[in-house]
């Protein structure tokens, strides 16, 4: 295991699912995690477990204010940060005709504005320390490729690429690296949630969704797990060169090959 003793971790979405696993594998790590989420209560009761001086704060990332607040008393109570893991994000199912402009602009307003206001934050305090850091941004498999159904998800997975090569290239300076993790299925809640969706949306069963739809193209019919991902952005963040930086690591199970 990669040691990140010493390091202020800060990960979105961090009281369930994706980021928590990515928290826990940070705090095994030796690392200084702050537990960032819309629920202030689970982050708190996530930062408990940790331990380590773990931390939760309430962040919805899609408000300026509240992102600030929460990079500002990570500062003021653990130091600037070195590790941004920004992961935060929702899933809508709808046909494009279908869609509201409402859910539109929610959906890239958690992944697109939320990237953008956590990695401003990130890199003001990286920068002022003088120490760079690793900025990590949670993309898909439909970073790169498109599925029915999830207009403003794909755009905003696409973009994510676009702003992580961005801050690869003002960061370098810095010593600021950043990629983009682009999983596969992940059998999380959000995942959970779309199975039945999409049976109702393509007019066939659950299993059929999960067998032709979501591990089709797998090399081995598996979902992408919670350490498939845990391991990779703990390798991300462990890497401390500019070699690896701008690049989107795809985590699929070879659904998606790059």
């Amino acid at each position: 295991m990669q040691s990140l003793s010493g390091k202020i971790a800060l990960v979105t979405g961090a009281a369930s699912g994706i980021g928590r696993a990515i928290a826990s594998s940070y705090a095994r790590a030796g690392a200084t995690v702050v537990v960032a989420d819309i629920d202030a209560d689970k982050a708190g009761e996530v930062a408990s477990i940790l331990g380590g001086g773990a931390i939760g704060v309430a962040m919805d990332v899609t408000d300026e204010a509240q992102v600030e607040e929460g990079f500002s008393r990570t500062r003021q109570d653990l130091g600037p940060v070195d590790i941004l893991v920004s992961n935060a994000g929702v899933q809508i199912i709808s046909p494009l005709v279908d869609f509201s402009f409402a859910d539109w602009k929610r959906m890239l307003a958690i992944h697109m504005d939320g990237a953008f206001l956590t990695s401003r934050a990130a890199m003001r305090q990286m920068i002022a320390s003088g120490r760079g850091g690793s900025i990590i941004l949670m993309g898909s498999a439909h970073s790169h490729v498109a599925s029915k159904f999830k207009a403003p998800y794909v755009a905003a997975k696409h973009g994510l690429l676009g702003l992580a090569r961005v801050i690869a290239k003002e960061g370098a300076k810095d010593n600021i690296r950043s990629n983009v993790i682009c999983p596969g299925f992940v059998r999380t809640p959000l995942v959970e949630k779309q199975i039945p969706e999409q049976a109702r949306e393509l007019g066939i069963s659950e299993e059929e969704v999960i067998r032709n739809v979501m591990l089709r193209d797998t090399v081995d019919g598996e979902f992408t797990t919670l350490t498939d991902i845990a391991d990779t952005a703990l390798f991300l963040a462990g890497f401390e060169s500019n070699a690896l930086t701008g690049q989107s690591l795809v985590v699929t199970h070879g659904w998606h090959i790059q």
